[in-house]
């Protein structure tokens, strides 16, 4: 009878968890077609990408489009037990660990883009070209990638040869032999977004400033740049709580792996996929002129093929 029970609630968890799953997928598909979307209509106007603003939210856009479907192959792995030869999982994990950050970083340069447009409006053209912009996405990038060196030096100087050939579940807690690493990352962590809030919380205070001095248009524009900024540090509020996750997670994992896989799937839900669709709000949809671009990029080919 004991058997029986144990069977029928393994067989409703593993039922629940295949709902989940599906649920998970609908959404990561949703949210990729609409970036892809984006980024098609990123490309079709000039302005777009000759524009400082528009460069960077191209940059979050192809981001989190990478991060949402190397997370959901993570995700789909860890649901239904399927295990990696570690060298595999580390190769993942590059592609993982460095846009995590690119996109809080990528939204912290955004907001200065917006406090030189607002509070320096004279050195905007010249402190944001399309050539300054350029060189900020290598410097996000650069900037983005030291966590993602600092964890897996530490791995590499502290696994044998032999492990690199077991198989695992892919997470980034493999990587993490001794407490010291452990720290070493949360430190790293914390004081990548202590920064980052300093800035844009500088810069809502000085853009406040100017709205307070604004009339008319100057007033109302400097506004929704306020706003946006308000914007991006809630997504950013809710990027620093995702890279808390893997450290509750870890500690799940050591107690019950059925509990492990429900909170994975309520962080992923809260802290990775609903961050990433913030981004196409602010710029896709309340930026008048993408919306725009994006609404004739969209019906024109549908009126053209009902003409």
């Amino acid at each position: 009878m004991a058997d029986n029970n144990s069977l029928v609630g393994g067989d409703l968890s593993r039922r629940q968890i295949n709902d989940r799953v599906i649920i998970v997928q609908i959404l990561v598909m949703i949210f990729l077609c609409i970036n892809f979307l984006l980024i098609v209509t990123f490309f079709k106007k000039e302005c777009f990408y000759t524009s400082a603003r528009y460069i960077l939210f191209a940059v979050t856009l192809l981001s989190d489009s990478l991060l949402l479907f190397m997370s959901d192959f993570l995700l789909i792995m860890t649901s239904f037990q399927f295990t990696l030869q570690v060298w595999l999982c580390v190769v993942i994990s590059v592609v993982v660990l460095l846009y995590l950050t690119v996109t809080p970083v990528t939204l912290t340069a955004m907001t200065l883009e917006r406090y030189v447009a607002i509070c320096m409006p004279l050195r905007h053209a010249e402190l944001c070209s399309t050539r300054s912009s350029l060189h900020c996405v290598l410097i996000i990038h650069g900037l983005s990638s030291v966590p993602c060196i600092v964890v897996l030096s530490s791995f590499f100087v502290s696994a044998s040869l032999s492990f690199y050939k077991q198989y695992q579940l892919c997470s980034v807690e493999i990587f993490i032999f001794y407490i010291w690493q452990h720290h070493l990352r949360s430190a790293l962590y914390q004081f990548q977004f202590l920064i980052m809030c300093i800035i844009i919380v500088f810069c809502y205070f000085k853009i406040m400033k100017v709205a307070k001095a604004a009339s008319g248009e100057d007033e109302k524009s400097t506004r929704k740049g306020l706003r946006t900024v308000v914007l991006h540090g809630f997504q950013l509020l809710l990027c620093l709580i995702q890279l808390w996750c893997p450290f509750i997670e870890g500690a799940v994992l050591q107690t019950d792996f059925i509990l492990f896989i429900q909170v994975r799937y309520f962080n992923y839900i809260m802290f990775y996929l609903a961050p990433r669709c913030l981004s196409p709000l602010i710029y896709g949809l309340r930026d008048e002129t993408f919306f725009q671009a994006l609404k004739n990029n969209v019906f024109f080919g549908l009126f053209k093929r009902n003409i």
